[in-house]
């Protein structure tokens, strides 16, 4: 199944011309394409289909609908193993070119 998830914008950066975030889907952390929603800001919530962000949300639905989507194994179903997701034994932490002095630059 591939859902639209809502995530939370944690920073912005840039890769290969494209204005890209790390977003934080309670817990599970992946890179989000910023391209349809130039104007997000760290911190907002915004729904995410396969990489792209889609459409602005508010927090309080965000976290509601994280929540429904963990109590029905879907946030599982949708990204597996949160330890292997985040790079963990035998996952894969990708590559993130994070903005100039960024801590997360070379990640």
């Amino acid at each position: 199944m591939c859902l639209a998830v809502p995530g939370r914008v944690t920073e912005i950066g840039e890769r290969d011309g494209a204005r890209m975030a790390v977003m934080d889907f309670g817990g599970v952390v992946k890179d989000v394409c910023l391209e349809y929603l130039p104007d997000l800001e760290v911190g907002d919530y915004a729904i995410v289909h396969v990489g792209f962000a889609l459409q602005r949300l508010d927090e309080e639905s965000a976290r509601r609908t994280l929540q429904l989507f963990e109590e029905l194994g879907l946030l599982q179903e949708e990204f597996g193993d949160p330890w292997e997701a985040a790079g963990g034994p035998g996952g894969s932490s990708g590559e993130w070119v994070g903005t100039p002095g960024s801590e997360e630059a070379g990640r």
